[in-house]
């Protein structure tokens, strides 16, 4: 099978997980041919990390979006933030370059979410929204379509995440808080970087304005809980997950990238 072709938007420290994998040789049906971030020294680093692993092609740093679709990769994989997804999906779509991304908080905009699922369907090509730091599409997606369902997420995290928001104040650091209540929507406007999970869990099942979203802000509390719950006449699941660090969100797109070109796909 002819290698597909792939370039990363967003070279943090998520990208850079997605770019380790392939010196590890986790992802053989790829060649990363291009980087591109808002800080260009960090597109620069990870092109030379690939650049110098011999992977037997090269690796462009690109200064903008522009550039980075003038390489014609076949996947751009985004780990930046909602913001660069509005960026770059529709121009990314129309030049038949599809998106492996974790910023589904984006979607929460349901006329951006129509926008994107149209233009991808006209020029053939997709996006796929990786898992990030939760599970249990199958089963939300599942059920959402067997019977009337009833979805909340609750999110336990430590003070420290929460300082750029508006939620935040110093009481956060020694008391027990519940910050947020209220839907997907809400959640994704004032948590734009915090919350992707929430959404992806309502895009899974009963749209952002369905699912009910609390966070819960707890002193010393290292890392982030997200609790799904899914309720129906005759089915009660719950997802929990808990991660120490953002590590899970990375691999997750690994693990979609492998996804697409295996031919068993779980």
């Amino acid at each position: 099978m002819k290698s597909k072709t792939l370039a990363i938007v967003g070279c943090g420290k998520l990208g850079k997980i997605v770019a380790e994998a392939f010196t590890k040789g986790l992802l053989n049906d790829y060649k990363l041919i291009g980087t591109y971030s808002r800080t260009f020294e960090k597109a620069q680093t990870m092109a030379n990390y690939i650049n110098g692993s011999n992977m037997g092609y090269s690796c462009e740093p690109c200064r903008s979006i522009d550039q980075l679709l003038a390489l014609e990769p076949n996947y751009i994989v985004e780990t930046a933030s909602p913001a660069s997804l509005r960026e770059l999906a529709l121009p990314a779509l129309k030049s038949g370059t599809s998106i492996v991304t974790l910023s589904i908080g984006a979607f929460a905009d349901n006329e951006f979410y129509e926008t994107v699922k149209k233009t991808a369907l006209e020029n053939g090509t997709r996006v796929h929204l990786a898992s990030g730091a939760i599970g249990g599409f199958d089963v939300l997606r599942t059920v959402s379509l067997m019977e009337e369902s009833h979805v909340t997420f609750e999110t336990k995290k430590g003070p420290h995440p929460l300082k750029n928001t508006v939620v935040y104040h110093p009481a956060l650091q020694t008391e027990t808080h519940r910050v947020f209540e209220g839907d997907a929507i809400e959640a994704i406007a004032l948590f734009p970087t915090q919350v992707n999970v929430a959404v992806a869990a309502s895009l899974a099942s009963t749209g952002p304005e369905n699912v009910k979203v609390s966070i819960d802000s707890i002193p010393d509390f290292v890392g982030d809980d997200h609790r799904i719950e899914i309720k129906s006449a005759q089915i009660h699941a719950v997802i929990d997950v808990y991660s120490k660090t953002a590590q899970i969100a990375g691999w997750s797109v690994v693990n979609t990238l492998r996804n697409i070109t295996s031919p068993i796909a779980f």
